[in-house]
C-alpha cells in the first residue's frame, strides 16, 4: 500500500532546494544591513523566530520584502506555525555549499558593529 504525498497547503512558501542556492544570491541577500541584522539575530538565537520578533527600522511591507529575499536566496526557511511566520537560518545547507562563509560573514558583521560603537 502506498501513501499519497502530502498536499501542499496554500500557506506553504516556496524555498530553493539546497542545489538551487547560489553564492551570488546569498551574498546579495546579506549585502543589505537590515537583512544582515535579521540573519545575525537568527544566528545568535539559534532557534526559529517569528517575523514579529524582529525590530527592523522599516515599514511592514519593506520588512516582508527583506524576509522574502532571504527566503528566496536560501538563507532562511520560513514556515507557518498557526498565524506566525517562523524564520530559521539554513545554516546546515549554507555550510555544506559554502564552508565557513556564513561564520566568516557573521564575524565580519560583528567586528564592523563593534567598530561603529567604539567610534
Amino acid at each position: 500500500m502506498t501513501t499519497a504525498a502530502p498536499v501542499p497547503s496554500s500557506r506553504d512558501l516556496p524555498h530553493p532546494t539546497c542545489e538551487e542556492i547560489r553564492l551570488e544570491g546569498v551574498l546579495h541577500a546579506l549585502s543589505d544591513p537590515v537583512r544582515l541584522g535579521i540573519v545575525r539575530e537568527l544566528a545568535a538565537e539559534g532557534v526559529a523566530l517569528a517575523c514579529s520578533h524582529f525590530d527592523v527600522p522599516v515599514t511592514k511591507s519593506t520588512s516582508t520584502h527583506h524576509f522574502r529575499v532571504l527566503r528566496e536566496s536560501g538563507v532562511i526557511r520560513q514556515i507557518y506555525e498557526g498565524t506566525a511566520k517562523m524564520n530559521a537560518l539554513r545554516r546546515d545547507d549554507l555550510e555544506t555549499l559554502f564552508p565557513g562563509l556564513l561564520d566568516t560573514l557573521l564575524a565580519a558583521a560583528t567586528h564592523q558593529a563593534n567598530r561603529r560603537t567604539e567610534a
